[in-house]
């Protein structure tokens, strides 16, 4: 798949969806933060053509990793909606813009 026709696909698979809604896949292990300051969207691509030396640089350097138990519980207390993009068997989320400025 080329970068553009994996770009659209990434398009169509990501919305905004509330915390609630993401909850059994973190359960199973499957949702993983992206840092505000990376693009969703190109981390999704990254993921589709098993970009090994991004993701060990945002790995390294925190940009990207599983969300964890504190995460997972302020998001549920603050009935959070996040933006998510589907890279199967993961879920990418990341805060909208207007929730990391408060």
């Amino acid at each position: 798949m080329n970068t553009e026709n994996a770009k659209q696909e990434m398009l169509r698979q990501t919305a905004k969806i509330s915390w609630a809604e993401l909850q059994r896949y973190f359960a199973a292990g499957k949702v993983i933060y992206v840092e505000a300051s990376l693009d969703l969207i190109d981390v999704g691509i990254a993921l589709i053509q098993d970009n090994k030396t991004a993701f060990s640089e945002w790995t390294e350097n925190q940009l990207i990793y599983p969300v964890n138990d504190k995460q997972a519980q302020a998001w549920s207390a603050e009935a959070a909606t996040l933006w998510a993009s589907v890279v199967s068997p993961w879920v990418l989320v990341q805060p909208l813009k207007s929730q990391e400025q408060e």
